[in-house]
Formats: C-alpha cells, structure tokens, sequence
C-alpha cells in the first residue's frame, strides 16, 4: 500500500520543536522526503551567533529533526535560514528543489512570542512578532509560488500545497497578545488571497487553527496544555498533524481557501466573517437612526465568541 505523500517533497517551518517537529514526521511517515526549516531561537525569538543563510547548525533542533527522520527510513535535509527574511525564504525554496528537483507541499509553522498588554507593548516587540509570523508566512509563500507559476507556465502545472498556521487568537482575540493575534488574523487573510490567486497555478492554500502543547502555549496556558498522567493527551501536538499531512497531500483536491481548528480529537471548519443580520433604507442614515438600527440588529445576531483570556 502506497503512503499519503509519497514522492511529494514538503517544506516545514519552525520544524525543530513542538507541531512544526511533529508534522515533519508525519510527513515523513507517509512517505514525503521533508526539509526541515528551524532557525533555533529561543521563545521570544532572541537569535545566538549569526550563521550563513540556509544553514542549519549541526547539533541544532532542525538537523536533529532531520537525523530522526533519516534513522527512521525517511529522507530529509535540515534548513536554518530566517523564513522573515527574502534571502532566508528564496533559500528555502532553493534547498528542496537542489535535494530533492521538486516542491510540493509548503507548512508554514515558525513563530515565537512577545506577550505584553497593549499599553506595555513596545513596539520592537509588535514588529518583531509580525515579521516572523505575517512577513514570515508571506516570504516564503511568495518564493515556493513563483517557483510553482513558473512550472505551471512551462506546462508542468503542479499539484502543490499551502497549509498556513493561524490560531484561535487569530480568529478571537488574546488578552496580552495584540501583536500575535494581529499577526495571526493577517495569515487568515493571506490565505484566502494566496488561495484565489494561486489557484490557476495548480496551488491549494488552507490554514489551521490548531489548540496543542509547544513552546509558545506551555507558558501561556500552563494548566490547560498540562499532558494527562493517563487517557489521550488532547494536546500533543501530533494529534493536528493528521490534518495538515492530509492538506498537504494529493488526497485534498479541491480544498482551499479554508481554515480548519484542529484540537486533540476535534476538527472544525471555520466560517469566517458573513454577513449577519442587516438593516437598509434606500437612505442616509442619521446618527441616531443608525444607533437605533444597531441595537435592532444586535438583538438578532450572534454573540461574538469570547476573546482567549478574557
């Protein structure tokens, strides 16, 4: 019996740890030769000595993911480039297609954070966070999609893959985390643009969600993310990689476009923002009309979700 992903060559960002390790491997399970992308930096992205773009460090987590791979029977190569810089994400690109001749599938993982309350929140902490995770998402997405223009231009139209990681504070909000939130509501935006765009180009792009125990989480949400000490440990992080190995494979034809929250045992589609209860009158509104109007309409809708940490 052939694997999910067999032939296809991913690329994983932020692959040394937590989800963007265990979707490494899972790709590697199902067959896929994997480039392993991790730049190791600590939590809140604090970077060591520097190194040469697209350089992994022997005894980093990338090569280490990698090796774990390979002593499994798989095939990878690890990628120490910063994805938030051009050089860095063209480099990525550039390693699968010199390892492997091919790119099929991009996982877009990498992120860190720098939580504050907006009046603390420093704006070198808003930038960085919004340049690995936005800029972060967009660099290399713009490199592995002309590489996949190009193909397709040349007749050889691919059957390539996006799977871009948002968050639930994307989609409502996080106390103490403006810049990440912002960050994350901005890649699902990037996806749907990415997703009508690129289509043409024989390229899906989706997005996740996804509710798991890394890094990032371990300290934000300390109780919740605590592994159980028996029963099914909801938030390891393998239990979203099903998901995005399944994306990230030929079986997800004509899916994209879409964001899925994926947690321990629970997938969920997302709907996004559609146009909810509504008021017209062929008119110009007064200011107090219009309030008047409001109030009608906020009876019938929905309540918005609660922001996390609220």
């Amino acid at each position: 019996m052939s694997a999910l992903c067999d032939g296809r060559v991913v690329v994983v960002t932020g692959a040394g740890r937590g989800l963007g390790r265990a979707h490494a491997l899972a790709f590697a399970a199902q067959g896929a030769r994997v480039v392993v992308n991790d730049l190791d930096v600590a939590l809140d992205g604090a970077l060591g000595a520097a190194r040469p773009t697209g350089a992994a460090r022997p005894d980093g987590p990338a090569a280490a993911v990698a090796a774990e791979i390979r002593a499994a029977g798989g095939e990878a190569v690890a990628h120490g480039g910063d994805i938030a810089a051009s050089e860095g994400a063209a480099s990525l690109v550039t390693t699968a297609l010199e390892a492997y001749g091919r790119l099929d599938t991009l996982v877009n993982n990498a992120g860190f954070l720098r939580d504050r309350m907006l009046v603390n929140l420093d704006e070198d902490d808003w930038d960085a966070v919004l340049r690995v995770h936005l800029k972060g998402h967009f660099l290399t997405l713009k490199h592995a999609a002309a590489h996949w223009r190009a193909e397709a231009k040349a007749g050889r139209t691919p059957d390539a893959r996006v799977v871009n990681t948002s968050s639930g504070a994307g989609l409502l909000g996080s106390v103490g985390q403006g810049n990440y939130s912002a960050a994350k509501a901005g890649i699902v935006a990037l996806t749907l643009v990415a997703a009508a765009e690129l289509a043409r180009y024989g390229v899906q792009v989706n997005a996740i969600a996804p509710a798991a125990r890394t890094r990032m989480t371990q300290r934000a949400f300390a109780e919740a993310m605590a592994a159980p000490a028996t029963g099914f440990d909801a938030m390891a992080p393998e239990n979203v990689s099903p998901l995005v190995v399944w994306l990230g494979s030929a079986a997800s034809q004509g899916v994209t476009g879409r964001v899925f929250e994926a947690e321990g045992g629970r997938i969920t589609v997302m709907d996004g923002w559609r146009p909810g209860p509504t008021a017209e009158r062929g008119a110009r509104w007064s200011a107090a009309e219009a309030g008047e109007a409001v109030r009608k309409l906020l009876t019938a809708a929905a309540p918005p979700g609660a922001v996390y940490g609220a």
